[in-house]
């Protein structure tokens, strides 16, 4: 069921699902924290892979544009993955609270950002949009056990002019390599519970293939409130929770 619902939120907004993943495994399931972040990981790329193919067949993926982010974005997913791994796990669960209200207050001012924000039009800046955001994503990917959708498609909407589901397809493909470069340095950390990685593969799949196809039939606005609000009280509860033992 935890790989599902993610499968589902991932492909209906274009993440990877980790920030629903995370929270239900280290609550229902009891795994650390760390485990929870580098079993998420792996994860993720079959989100990545599922939900790029349904974006695909929809004509919604930039390939060039994902190249560029991935380029960066896999080298900095290595050094995000270790410095996860530094942190005790109070610290680790406090930052992922407060990235939890970081997203959420960027899906939140998403609708008024694009009066304020003019779009890149120049190819070169573009690319190096590309390139700086990838390593952003990278680093959080690996750090936070995400796909780094939360980054990738506001900066692809905003910056460059992408349509929204060309955005999320987009993001989508690039958690394939950054997700497996963060995901192979957390199992050699010993970060990865293979004991349910394969029921949330399973889970990851049909969600993310449903989500996919709903995505191009749901009110973008109303899931994205929905979304915004459960992450707030997610973070929330991370942030009130995590003191040192």
């Amino acid at each position: 069921m935890i790989g599902l619902c993610a499968g589902i939120f991932g492909g209906l907004i274009g993440i990877g699902g980790g920030l629903i993943m995370i929270p239900l495994m280290v609550a229902l399931l009891k795994i650390s924290q760390h485990q929870a972040h580098g079993t998420s990981l792996v994860a993720l790329i079959f989100t990545g892979i599922s939900g790029a193919v349904i974006y695909g067949l929809n004509n919604s993926l930039d390939i060039p544009a994902a190249t560029a982010l991935a380029v960066t974005a896999v080298f900095t997913a290595r050094l995000g993955a270790r410095y996860a791994h530094s942190l005790k796990e109070w610290k680790l669960k406090k930052a992922f609270g407060i990235f939890l209200f970081f997203c959420a207050l960027l899906l939140f001012c998403k609708p008024y950002l694009s009066d304020v924000i003019i779009v890149i039009a120049s190819p070169v800046a573009k690319i190096t949009v590309f390139l700086v955001a990838g390593a952003a994503t990278g680093f959080l990917s690996g750090m936070m056990g995400v796909g780094g959708g939360t980054i990738m498609v506001p900066v692809m909407v905003l910056l460059t002019g992408f349509s929204q589901h060309l955005a999320q397809g987009t993001s989508l493909l690039v958690m394939i390599p950054t997700g497996a470069m963060g995901a192979f340095t957390h199992w050699r950390m010993g970060n990865v519970n293979l004991k349910i990685l394969y029921g949330l593969i399973a889970g990851i799949l049909i969600g993310t293939y449903c989500g996919g196809y709903l995505a191009h039939l749901t009110d973008e606005n109303i899931l994205r409130l929905i979304f915004a609000t459960i992450m707030i009280l997610l973070g929330f509860r991370y942030i009130s929770t995590a003191y040192p033992e």
